[in-house]
């Protein structure tokens, strides 16, 4: 099958740029864009930051993997903006390919630094020496990402209209 007859999921790093070029992306392609953060905080009605704080990170890692399921259904080809810790899990990479084309969209420390300095809804990057926290959450987490993605694409030093060309190229 065509990979643009797919659905496209983007994964990566928060602040990679995956909910903007998950909205670029929609334009070229005729389709609806969705958030897998934001499904949840629907679901669960609440926001990440709760989740995390009242129920903790595996309660919502378990939400991820029942929504995946749950899009594995989807008939009308999408484009799905997951949260950065999606991939963790053995269970969400084998669902996420399965699921269609992933894109990983990579990302330097420092870019995602410089991104999200002043975001205070992050529940990762809350506490001291936030650029640390990146560098080693990042580390730990590239072979998952690698592991889950058909491809990967850089996304420093780029605007979003630039990575949405690469990928289209790519599809």
């Amino acid at each position: 099958m065509d990979r643009k007859e797919e659905h496209v999921i983007l994964i990566g790093f928060m602040g990679s740029g995956k909910s903007s070029t998950g909205v670029a992306l929609s334009y070229r392609l005729q389709r609806t864009v969705l958030d897998t953060d934001k499904l949840i905080e629907k679901q669960e009605g609440r926001s990440i930051s709760e989740i995390f704080r009242k129920e903790g990170e595996a309660y919502f890692r378990e939400r991820e993997t029942a929504l995946l399921r749950e899009l594995k259904k989807e008939k009308a080809k999408q484009i799905f903006s997951t949260g950065g810790g999606m991939p963790l899990r053995e269970e969400n990479r084998a669902l996420l390919s399965e699921l269609g084309t992933v894109v990983y969209l990579s990302v330097s420390p420092e870019t995602v630094y410089e991104r999200l300095k002043g975001d205070t809804t992050r529940p990762l990057l809350q506490g001291d020496n936030p650029l640390q926290k990146i560098k080693t959450l990042l580390a730990e987490r590239e072979e998952f990402y690698r592991q889950a993605a058909d491809m990967v694409i850089r996304s420093d030093g780029k605007n979003t209209t630039q990575v949405a060309d690469e990928i289209m190229e790519l599809l």
